[in-house]
């Protein structure tokens, strides 16, 4: 399946999170239906100790789905597996018009990199890195060869995005 998928990629701490949240509600607001992929590190959890989903995977489930009225999820746990790829993942999420990935440096998606003053890390990524084919930072990025938007001009950084997905001409 052919999906239409734009990153946002930057050093810890560069606005990434911020930034796909803003993206999501104004994209969302414009009328298009947005999932998105965030990529965390190692040994994150979205189940609290205790509940039943938590015993089912502590007591060896490889997945594990929570299913209600209102929302499902489905827990994987890898037990050994390798972690799959951003395609293997993409592959599994139902339809929309988007997907914003968050993280995933090293993919070859078109993404935008953030840049923050205050960020761990504040080397451009984009001189290595061809798929990055924006910049969005909280000061003056000085010769930067590619679009540079302020971090909070959100709506200028989705009509790019729109444009660059092939979401509106």
């Amino acid at each position: 399946m052919n999906r239409r998928v734009f990153g946002i990629t930057g050093w810890k701490n560069s606005g990434k999170t911020t930034l796909t949240e803003k993206l999501v509600t104004e994209l969302v607001r414009r009328g298009w239906k947005v999932s998105t992929v965030k990529h965390a590190h190692h040994d994150f959890d979205i189940d609290r100790p205790g509940a039943d989903s938590f015993r089912h995977r502590q007591a060896g489930a490889t997945e594990v789905a929570i299913v209600s009225g209102n929302r499902w999820a489905l827990m994987h746990e890898l037990r050994g597996e390798d972690e799959p790829t951003l395609e293997a993942v993409l592959s599994r999420l139902a339809p929309c018009d988007l997907v914003l990935v968050e993280g995933y440096k090293r993919e070859a998606h078109p993404k935008i990199e953030t840049r923050r003053l205050e960020a761990k890390d504040r080397t451009p990524l984009s001189a290595g890195d061809p798929n990055i084919v924006a910049v969005a930072a909280d000061f003056a990025a000085e010769r930067e060869p590619l679009p540079v938007f302020d971090l909070n001009d959100v709506e200028s950084i989705a009509d790019f995005i729109e444009r660059a997905t092939g979401l509106v001409a």
